[in-house]
């Protein structure tokens, strides 16, 4: 399955980053650049934009001021579960990908009001982690209610690929911890078909990692994990009586 082409990426051949974001003067006119883009390179820690996330690759203890564990989500929207999750594991440094600026904004703007200081927000594109990380880095990776992309035609367009856990295997270590909840039903039954099969449905090899567990419906029973932090769309989906599904996978 191609990797994503988000319509920023600089598309470099020269070992440098391959994502950035677009400066405000590369807009036809201040008419057209998103309020949220000074917004989100002012605000400073916990914020990280692009260009200054890519400069500790290799080196996250040097941004938090500490050696620990690095966990990793993908996502994180509002913020909610990148705080919460940050709160929970007080001896990790917790890292949250964004794609879009306002979210960033207000994923920053939690984690400050929270006092959470174990935590920093990135603005990047999940499909160019390799910018960001050294093999082998990651101990824990969430991802929750990625973009379902129901549609065949766009299936391309999905997160959970067959190249997405090729990443995760490279850059989580040893006995990293891979949770994925979704309210598409696909996005996580394909995982255990993509761990031996390549986007096109077609036999590769198979991909080290270790299923501990799989969930039809966490807003009506136990999650693969225990204390499991239910999300805003999860708290959605519960009240409105649909499932939402979820995997834990180990890297071996």
């Amino acid at each position: 399955m191609p990797r994503p082409t988000p319509q920023k990426e600089s598309r470099r051949t020269d070992g440098l980053p391959r994502f950035r974001d677009r400066r405000p003067e590369e807009f036809g006119g201040r008419d057209d650049v998103n309020p949220y883009l000074d917004a989100h390179r002012d605000f400073g820690p916990p914020l990280l934009p692009a260009d200054v996330a890519v400069g500790f690759r290799g080196d996250w203890a040097r941004c938090f001021g500490r050696e620990a564990p690095l966990h990793l989500e993908i996502g994180p929207g509002n913020g909610f579960f990148l705080t919460e999750i940050a709160r929970r594991n007080p001896d990790a440094n917790v890292l949250g990908l964004e794609i879009r600026y306002k979210r960033t904004v207000l994923c920053a703007k939690k984690l400050v009001t929270a006092g959470v200081t174990n935590a920093r927000i990135i603005r990047y594109h999940a499909g160019f982690l390799d910018d960001l990380f050294l093999e082998g880095t990651l101990d824990a990776v969430y991802v929750n209610h990625p973009d379902p992309w129901p549609k065949e035609r766009h299936e391309k367009n999905r997160l959970i690929s067959r190249w997405f856990l090729e990443d995760m295997v490279r850059l989580m270590r040893p006995g990293a911890v891979f949770r994925l909840k979704s309210d598409f039903r696909d996005n996580v039954y394909r995982v255990p078909r993509l761990l031996d099969h390549d986007g096109e449905d077609q036999p590769a090899p198979t991909l080290p990692f270790t299923i501990t567990g799989i969930a039809d419906d966490v807003t009506t029973g136990p999650a693969p994990w225990p204390d499991d932090i239910e999300t805003n769309y999860q708290s959605k989906f519960r009240k409105r009586g649909e499932p939402v599904y979820a995997i834990e996978l180990v890297r071996q």
